[in-house]
């Protein structure tokens, strides 16, 4: 069995009705909102289009545009931006995690019609206080829960069980946090994009879509090379930040260091 037929077999070895895979783009880079992407899978015949399928960060972007289009046209997703005036209020971890509760529910909301819709939390305050969280925070107590190398098999027989109308749902979440103040079964899976073909799938759409997205920051301010970065502080980058100066689509919080450096510079003047 090759690793792609691998990770289509690792969704079908959860028993239950409806598998759900999350993953992040843009957590890293300075510039730039974070996107965050869902994906059920709902005919595995479609393995069969997507033989090149992994973590997109392993594809070339030839390979990632080719698998984009065969993605968002047979499965259902949903793609979700978290822009910057956002990250700067609440951090990257949490709006990371509410661009992933965001895109999850959509997906659950399209596919299960026998499930109640979930309203939206639209209000980013209410977000904040409902899960319990402050400006800054970092933790979670129901982080630790469902970690998949450390529950027991009857716990994780009982989230795979918890019924939701007529259909049992999980999501599998990559990396190593839970998606907080979220209603559904989850459970997060380590390199998970490597391992999950609806995982690998919300990775592959998360991340063309923000490239095409900065490609379009980059046609605002070329100056920056964004297209070819895509945010991140290359040494291009950050010169041209302190030749420049920074955009209102810098991520202040992550440019610290480097604004410190020209305040020094400027008072020696």
């Amino acid at each position: 069995m090759n690793s792609n037929s691998c990770i289509f077999e690792f969704d079908k070895s959860f028993d239950v009705d409806f598998l759900v895979g999350t993953d992040e783009a843009g957590r890293g880079p300075a510039a730039g909102g974070v996107f965050a992407a869902a994906v059920h899978i709902n005919d595995f015949e479609i393995a069969k289009d997507l033989s090149k399928l992994n973590d997109s960060k392993k594809l070339s972007a030839k390979v990632r545009e080719e698998l984009y289009d065969v993605i968002l046209n047979n499965t259902i997703n949903s793609v979700v931006c978290v822009e910057v005036e956002d990250i700067e209020k609440y951090n990257i971890l949490n709006c990371s995690l509410r661009a992933m509760k965001l895109s999850c529910e959509d997906v659950i909301n399209k596919g299960v019609k026998k499930i109640p819709q979930q309203p939206l939390i639209n209000d980013y305050q209410s977000f904040i206080r409902q899960s319990g969280m402050t400006k800054g925070s970092q933790c979670h107590p129901k982080e630790t829960q469902c970690h998949p190398e450390f529950i027991s098999g009857s716990q994780e027989q009982e989230i795979r069980n918890q019924v939701q109308g007529d259909n049992t749902i999980l999501t599998i979440v990559d990396g190593n946090k839970l998606i907080r103040n979220y209603d559904y079964p989850q459970q997060y899976i380590i390199k998970g994009d490597s391992k999950s073909a609806s995982i690998a799938a919300a990775s592959v759409l998360a991340k063309v879509t923000r490239d095409r997205y900065m490609q379009r920051l980059h046609e605002e301010y070329p100056q920056y090379n964004w297209a070819k970065n895509a945010g991140y502080l290359t040494k291009e980058h950050i010169e041209a930040i302190k030749k420049y100066g920074i955009t209102k689509y810098h991520r202040k919080s992550f440019l610290k260091n480097i604004l410190n450096q020209q305040t020094e510079q400027l008072s020696l003047l």
